[in-house]
């Protein structure tokens, strides 16, 4: 079986698809089998062959055919009426004072419904909002709420680093991140710093994070005393990807970096004997 991944909606997830007899390759516009029916995606990779004894995690559904110019014309539609539904629901959220924030309008391809996204701090009522959306444009109307980090993905833009969004570019999945991990890589803990454009702690954090754990694995932390090449002193801080220590030298007090393999191993600790001797 020949695997192939296909995007669905302009900003949404990467889904594999069983090809079948296709020839595909990236850029190539398709329609697909899903669980909501028929739908009109991206191939985003060349296709892999599933290697034998490895069984896919889910039963794939399979790429349905090619989309000729009718399914491409039908899709620049759909994304028209989606603009359009997106402006009638902005001025509509405006005119009903709801806590809410619109981020996106989905029409499946075959038009039978339209979901809403939508970001909101607390529960809304939007039953005035949906059944002024029925009376106007005639479908079924479905409201969606989602965190800041699916709205950050959704909606796009430049991290601090000034590339994309890494979620809205590849990411599939938000892993967890926590403060542990800007601890451990010795960042800045200064929330405008650690954050990305939603708020939360940037998904970068997790990149290096398991690097930084192993490389730690087997060296003095900070604060303990070693033995160098160039004198004896107390770590103050590391620099895990120069493999290097700062430390105050106990006879100048003076700060130097040294490297790991400065460090004179299995050298006991010094320590002042107290009077009185052994008891």
């Amino acid at each position: 079986m020949k695997i192939v991944g296909v995007r669905l909606g302009k900003s949404g997830k990467i889904y594999d698809f069983d090809s079948g007899h296709f020839v595909l390759k990236p850029g190539d516009k398709v329609i697909v089998n899903t669980e909501q029916g028929k739908a009109f995606g991206v191939v985003c990779d060349k296709p892999r062959m599933q290697e034998e004894g490895t069984p896919p995690e889910r039963e794939l559904k399979q790429v349905y055919r090619i989309a000729d110019k009718k399914d491409i014309e039908k899709n620049e539609k759909n994304c028209q009426v989606e603009n359009e539904i997106y402006s009638y629901s902005y001025d509509s959220i405006n005119r009903l004072s709801l806590e809410m924030s619109l981020i996106a309008v989905e029409r499946l391809f075959d038009g039978s419904k339209v979901v809403i996204y939508f970001a909101s701090e607390g529960r809304v009522d939007f039953r005035e909002l949906v059944k002024d959306l029925v009376q106007q444009f005639h479908t079924k109307i479905e409201m969606k709420q989602i965190g800041v980090r699916h709205q950050a993905k959704m909606v796009g833009g430049l991290g601090t680093c000034g590339r994309q969004l890494c979620c809205s570019a590849y990411l599939e999945n938000f892993a967890p991140v926590s403060i542990k991990m800007a601890k451990k890589q010795n960042l800045s803990l200064n929330p405008a710093k650690i954050s990305g454009m939603c708020g939360r702690l940037m998904c970068c954090l997790a990149y290096e994070y398991n690097y930084y754990n192993e490389a730690q694995k087997n060296i003095p932390k900070v604060g303990k005393m070693v033995d160098t090449k160039k004198g004896r002193g107390k770590i103050l801080r590391h620099n895990v990807l120069k493999q290097t220590f700062v430390i105050s030298l106990d006879s100048s007090e003076e700060e130097i970096e040294v490297s790991y393999g400065d460090i004179i191993e299995n050298s006991a600790p010094k320590e002042n004997n107290k009077e009185g001797g052994n008891q």
